[in-house]
């Protein structure tokens, strides 16, 4: 019996031992993804122009939701009392949020950097402007001494609060998706026009019909001036093809201007930029490397900085 009461004992110590680990693990991964989700990154609004407006329409919504709804009382005062609350609640709105949507972020650039924005610094951030804005309502009541300040009264100044914030969360969220989705469009369009591009065929005509070439354009790998003629080289599998064309590079050059990898880096020497393996420099300049070709391109120094850009 005393064997059995001991058995139980020891089970009801490891159960209770596998609970603590099993809620512990479950309370780490918890605060693990909460912290991750925390540290997410968030688009910080630095546009001081932009910001310039939504002060302004914000303090607006304030003042109409005041003159209209009348809320904390506000029916009950006088016309002149009435005035004061809604035009300086209106006014401390615009106020509180020039000096935090303005002037902070001018002052203190470096504590507003939008690459290292999360969601933890956004809320953080409009909880701070909640306080000020709730702030400067209760020292404005206070000093216009018309009601007692309350926790009624405090509740509801926060609420009205809210009411900024709310429209900032709101706007801000709008104008991201707007801006996410203009960027969107736009890398969609650039991604069907590169693939138009890249099935795109490119007709190299010869003084001789029967030299012509046509290939597509995305296996173009370089093109190299010969006298009279010029020798093209394009991607068949894994292995360079080239041809020779008897006609000039400018020619060639004025047939692929709008494919802008296609750069002309030499005064004899046409390449696509997609298909550099490498580059090297030395003291007479840079020279650009191909796989499977067992020549270099020399790189003129009035091209060096545009090849740069492309690269």
């Amino acid at each position: 019996m005393e064997i059995f009461h001991f058995n139980s004992f020891l089970i009801l110590i490891l159960g209770t031992e596998l609970k603590i680990d099993y809620f512990s693990t479950t309370k780490n991964r918890v605060f693990i993804s909460m912290s991750n989700f925390l540290n997410k990154p968030y688009p910080f609004n630095d546009d001081l122009k932009y910001n310039s407006k939504l002060i302004f329409f914000i303090s607006i919504g304030v003042f109409a939701f005041l003159y209209l709804f009348q809320p904390l009382d506000v029916s009950l005062m006088d016309n002149k009392q009435k005035l004061y609350v809604v035009v300086g609640l209106g006014a401390i709105t615009f106020l509180s949020l020039s000096l935090n949507l303005l002037i902070l972020p001018s002052l203190f650039p470096g504590i507003f950097i939008k690459r290292i924005w999360n969601i933890k610094k956004e809320i953080l951030w409009n909880l701070w402007i909640l306080s000020t804005i709730s702030v400067g309502y209760s020292l404005y009541y206070r000093l216009l001494d018309i009601f007692n300040i309350d926790f009624r009264m405090v509740l509801g100044l926060i609420i009205i609060a809210i009411i900024p914030i709310t429209g900032l969360i709101i706007v801000n969220r709008n104008r991201m998706l707007r801006h996410n989705l203009r960027i969107s469009e736009r890398i969609n369009k650039k991604l069907e026009d590169n693939k138009s591009i890249e099935e795109k065929l490119v007709h190299f005509e010869s003084d001789y019909v029967k030299d012509n070439l046509s290939i597509k354009v995305s296996l173009l790998l370089l093109i190299r001036a010969a006298n009279n003629y010029i020798e093209v080289f394009w991607k068949e599998g894994d292995k360079p093809k080239s041809h020779m064309i008897r006609t000039s590079l400018l020619k060639a050059e004025e047939l692929l201007k709008e494919h802008k990898f296609v750069f002309k880096c030499h005064r004899s020497y046409m390449v696509n930029v997609n298909y550099i393996d490498k580059i090297e420099g030395n003291v007479q300049g840079y020279k650009l490397f191909f796989e499977n070709l067992d020549f270099s391109i020399p790189v003129s120094k009035n091209f060096v900085f545009k090849l740069k850009e492309l690269i």
